[in-house]
């Protein structure tokens, strides 16, 4: 019977894994039960954010050693999600997803399910052939999982690819414009695999301009440090070791402390992660007053939001450990996000 068990680690720069290192030695992790990553590093989140890409090398050289697989081996089944960032009180760490067998009873628990697409390049990103990617991807990983139905799933985590170089065939010359499409996509086609979002209604004309399509079940990061669509589901399936729940909230707009508070007691007992995605509201304004997220010429808007929504995450958690992460688009309503809380019942 597979048995889930989440590690919150933290990190002193982007290359360091020696916590992670350390439980594997102590026998709390054995590496070849990895089979996801999901954490912050201290980049600017952005295209030339390499942290990201740096993490990921030293973590599949780390399993290597361990495993006696090839890293790029391990790289090409093992989900690396990373947002880079984490201003004000964010602090860098990493969650280390592991599935082991153990003999016990007949129950049902918090599954994972892990999937990769097939490379996407540029000329993909932003388009059909990136949604319908994405569709497959998602109920490949549900199947992985063992989880039947949609309903049960609680939240799909998608690291998908932005443009290692510029390509004329792409949507767009905007590598920042693409990074955006790209996790637009993403989260389309997993609110499509979800039954959140009419498969009708997911066309590229669709993608940043109909809002109204979005999923509260989904959370993207984009970046060039991966080259597919690399998914991460998380759900309820028989046949799962129950102890671990995850409670998933929306939000309805940054200030909306009641729905990051919502997700907390949705998972009752010792919190092992945090998941938060938000966006700056692109009406300008929150709750009827102006904000100057977006018109700022000096600090990236996502950087405003990160730091903002990170301080409100990070409070009610009271740990600055949470992974917070800008670009919420089609992840919930225009200017709000999700929280999902993972934790170890009591």
């Amino acid at each position: 019977m597979p048995r889930l068990a989440i590690h919150r680690l933290s990190m002193a720069h982007p290359g360091d894994l020696s916590e992670l290192e350390g439980v594997i030695r102590r026998g709390e992790v054995r590496a070849g039960d990895v089979r996801a990553v999901i954490g912050k590093t201290e980049g600017n989140g952005g295209l030339n954010d390499f942290t990201r890409g740096f993490f990921t090398q030293t973590l599949m050289l780390l399993l290597a050693s361990h495993t006696g697989e090839a890293p790029s081996a391990l790289a090409a089944r093992i989900p690396c999600v990373l947002s880079g960032g984490t201003e004000g009180a964010l602090s860098p760490h990493y969650m280390v997803f592991s599935v082991s067998d153990e003999a016990a009873p007949g129950q049902r628990g918090l599954a994972l399910g892990t999937a990769m697409s097939p490379v996407t390049p540029a000329r993909e990103i932003g388009r059909v052939a990136q949604i319908e990617a994405v569709i497959a991807a998602v109920r490949a990983a549900m199947a992985d999982a063992g989880i039947g139905r949609p309903e049960d799933v609680a939240l799909v985590q998608v690291k998908a690819p932005a443009p290692q170089a510029p390509d004329p065939a792409a949507r767009s010359t905007d590598a920042k414009f693409l990074m955006a499409l790209s996790r637009a996509a993403a989260a389309v086609g997993a609110g499509v695999a979800l039954g959140d979002i009419d498969a009708a209604r997911a066309t590229e004309a669709a993608l940043l301009t109909d809002l109204s399509l979005y999923s509260n079940r989904v959370s993207i990061s984009s970046g060039v440090e991966v080259t597919c669509n690399e998914v991460v589901v998380f759900g309820y399936a028989e046949g799962w070791q129950d102890g671990i729940v995850a409670g998933v909230a929306p939000m309805a707009d940054l200030l909306d402390l009641a729905g990051v508070q919502a997700a907390f007691p949705a998972a009752p007992g010792e919190v092992l992660g945090v998941i938060a995605k938000g966006e700056p509201d692109r009406s300008g304004a929150i709750r009827g007053f102006r904000h100057t997220m977006l018109g700022d010429t000096d600090i990236d808007a996502q950087r405003h939001l990160r730091g903002a929504l990170g301080a409100i995450v990070a409070a009610v958690a009271g740990d600055g450990r949470v992974f917070v992460s800008g670009g919420a688009e089609h992840q919930g309503p225009p200017g709000g996000g999700l929280v999902c809380v993972f934790a170890r019942r009591p």
